[in-house]
């Protein structure tokens, strides 16, 4: 006989996260996937790298005036990006 489920799959996965600590790789690629979303066509083309480390995003833009102005919206950035992730994970942004 087969054992009875107490627990719902979305629970299940929230402890498989936590168990195997996979929470920071898979906001690193949720923030990969929203920027293209949250920052329309044109920026995400001029986008060439974005990466993760330790709470800090690194962004490559290959436009020096969109890396200007992108620099003035550090802080827009990472509220958008932790609004939708729905927690406080990116603590600073850096331009490249």
């Amino acid at each position: 006989m087969r054992k009875q489920n107490d627990q719902p799959i979305s629970e299940a996965l929230k402890d498989m996260i936590q168990e195997y600590r996979l929470g920071p790789q898979l906001n690193e690629t949720r923030v990969k996937d929203l920027w293209a979303e949250l920052m329309g066509k044109t920026i995400s083309t001029y986008t060439s790298n974005i990466s993760v480390r330790k709470n800090v995003l690194y962004l490559s833009i290959l436009s020096a005036p969109l890396k200007q102005e992108l620099s003035y919206a550090k802080d827009k950035i990472k509220d958008l990006l932790n609004e939708k992730l729905g927690e406080d994970f990116i603590r600073e942004v850096v331009i490249r």
